[in-house]
């Protein structure tokens, strides 16, 4: 497979002209300058899954750090160069497709103490708004649900540039981070440890490492 190659990526439709989602412009911070050039962006894209990461990363054992990330998903991204609050997006990820590199882990991770795969087999993601804060930088407000339940996250969205690849392609890279308590989710095993504190802490950072292409119609 080659370093452009667009195999594994997965497409969802999302219509701008439909409204779901869209952010008053209003609500967009005052003096925050956009790049023209960023203009020429406006339009429907989607995930390049072997050049992107939808991951996290939690502390383990109080001490040390352990990352995932999940393989199966789709998605659909609309962004707008000139009216960021009309961008947004939404990924549906399939939990059991979950890789931290050790079977035996994720094997626990998709079972009833954490996702539940085979009662709840999909995460989502579903933008609400977008608010341009300046430069190239974005926040992103939107529903996420895990094991059924939904409440709302915002995402720190940077936009990191675009280049037309060897192969025709667009590309657009964005990053985006976010840190959530697990407990709200339903996410709630753990076990203490002796000297103090718990083996899996409750905080977990969502981390979205994006290589976007434009959609063909």
């Amino acid at each position: 497979m080659g370093i452009f190659s667009r195999r594994q990526t997965a497409v969802m439709d999302l219509d701008p002209a439909d409204g779901t989602g869209l952010a008053a412009a209003e609500h967009a911070p005052r003096g925050a300058a956009l790049d023209p050039a960023l203009r020429a962006l406006t339009g429907r894209w989607t995930i390049d899954r072997p050049h992107s990461r939808i991951g996290f990363s939690v502390r383990h054992a109080m001490v040390t750090t352990v990352r995932g990330a999940f393989a199966d998903y789709d998605s659909a991204l609309y962004f707008d160069g000139a009216r960021p609050a009309e961008s947004r997006a939404e990924l549906v990820i399939r939990v059991a497709s979950v890789d931290t590199g050790v079977e035996q882990r994720d094997a626990h991770l998709v079972g009833r103490d954490f996702f539940d795969a085979r009662r709840f087999p999909e995460m989502t993601f579903r933008s609400t708004s977008t608010v341009h804060e300046g430069a190239e930088s974005f926040r992103m407000t939107g529903d996420l649900t895990i094991r059924d339940v939904t409440r709302p996250v915002e995402l720190q969205l940077d936009y990191l540039g675009s280049v037309m690849d060897p192969f025709g392609f667009e590309r657009a890279g964005f990053d985006g981070t976010t840190t959530i308590d697990r407990t709200e989710w339903g996410l709630v095993y753990n076990q203490r440890l002796k000297a103090g504190g718990t083996m899996v802490s409750e905080k977990v950072r969502l981390q979205f490492d994006i290589s976007a292409v434009r959609a063909t119609s």
